[in-house]
């Protein structure tokens, strides 16, 4: 069964628009209120920002709850400390990949969360993120999970393990890999659980069988969609048999009341979400240093408890990232991308690249 369709269902890159502490004082008595959003720029390259400086996120399409409290709390203790200035906050989320392609082709964000590092390696090889943003606190990640699937409740097909998707007449819901990082997290976590020997059926260190899974896997998608979050609101629209999704997204649903069951496979790849500064627009825009202060407020225990109370993500730290938590039970033999080469040797070669895994195994579904 070749994939039928690319639904699209929700959004891709939808625009919020928050408005954070909007009022500005007055101080000097001079105006009549209102408060400029633009910075001005003097002779010799510098600029001053506004009053109400506007700041623009671009986001991976799942935490933008979690975004929507940190930015809040963040404009919140910015102003108290710099005399009363006040952020006005443009938030767009959406597939990782089409993100960072909008970036590259001209959306001006001063921030981009990404789902994974090749995103962000575009934006960087683009010329628009001038530091070594793989040196920064953490390596960038401000979140961490795992791949999971979402089934039915009490789990009638059975799905346990990435073999389980291959059975014959299974619908299963993916994002689509040109357009979602997700989507690119779900096929390294089946292609790695099939390397390191723990998919019943394919053998340990052999590519051709990983390829193989990721072919029996793919007969049976029904639906690419343009982002995870996507995908997941298309299964609890009554579509599919079980969605590969992020754990923390299926946990956030669950406990707002969906009816889905969490399966965690015994192997699976660990999830590291980065979070950057787009150097040249902030600059240009004269919010860099609001830019940086915000990436820097992502990695401290305020923002990681917003991340795990709302998001219900894990920890960042690799040592306890596998540990089960409040939300999502432990992980067997969770493996992170560096334990497969890398996402270099991932893009370029061995499941991405032009005779990898995934290539090989989606031109042969597509006949």
């Amino acid at each position: 069964m070749s994939i039928r369709s690319r639904k699209l269902f929700g959004f891709t890159s939808i625009v919020l628009a928050i408005f954070v502490m909007a009022a500005c004082s007055n101080d000097d008595g001079g105006g009549d209120g209102a408060s400029s959003t633009s910075a001005s720029a003097s002779g010799d390259g510098t600029c001053t920002p506004s009053d109400s400086p506007v700041v623009t996120l671009a986001a991976y399409s799942n935490p933008y709850v979690a975004y929507g409290k940190i930015t809040t709390n963040f404009a919140t203790e910015w102003k108290d400390a710099h005399d009363g200035q006040s952020i006005i906050w443009q938030l767009s989320f959406g597939g990782s990949t089409t993100q960072a392609t909008n970036i590259v082709n001209g959306f001006k964000a001063d921030i981009y969360a990404s789902s994974t590092g090749p995103d962000v390696q575009m934006v960087q090889d683009a010329g628009l993120i001038t530091h070594d943003w793989q040196s920064d606190p953490d390596g960038s990640v401000v979140q961490a999970g795992s791949v999971s699937f979402a089934v039915r409740p009490g789990n009638p097909k059975g799905i346990e393990n990435w073999d389980d998707l291959t059975q014959p007449g299974l619908q299963i819901l993916t994002p689509d890999p040109a357009q979602s990082g997700g989507a690119r997290w779900n096929i390294v976590a089946a292609y790695g659980a099939a390397m390191r020997g723990e998919v019943p059926g394919y053998e340990a260190n052999n590519p051709a069988d990983a390829q193989r899974l990721l072919e029996g896997i793919f007969k049976n998608v029904t639906v690419l969609d343009k982002s995870a979050n996507d995908s997941l609101k298309n299964f609890e629209a009554g579509n599919g048999d079980v969605a590969i999704t992020y754990d923390y997204q299926l946990a956030t649903s669950i406990a707002a009341g969906i009816e889905e069951d969490l399966v965690i496979p015994p192997s699976t790849v660990a999830i590291r979400t980065p979070a950057v500064v787009v150097d040249t627009v902030a600059e240009e825009h004269c919010v860099k240093e609001i830019a940086d202060a915000f990436v820097e407020y992502l990695h401290t225990p305020d923002a990681q408890d917003v991340f795990y109370s709302s998001a219900y993500t894990r920890p960042v730290d690799p040592a306890k990232t596998a540990d089960a938590t409040d939300y999502l039970p432990a992980v067997k033999d969770l493996f992170t991308t560096d334990d497969l080469g890398g996402w270099d040797v991932l893009v370029d070669d061995t499941v991405f690249g032009p005779d990898g895994a995934f290539t090989k195994a989606f031109q042969a579904v597509q006949g």
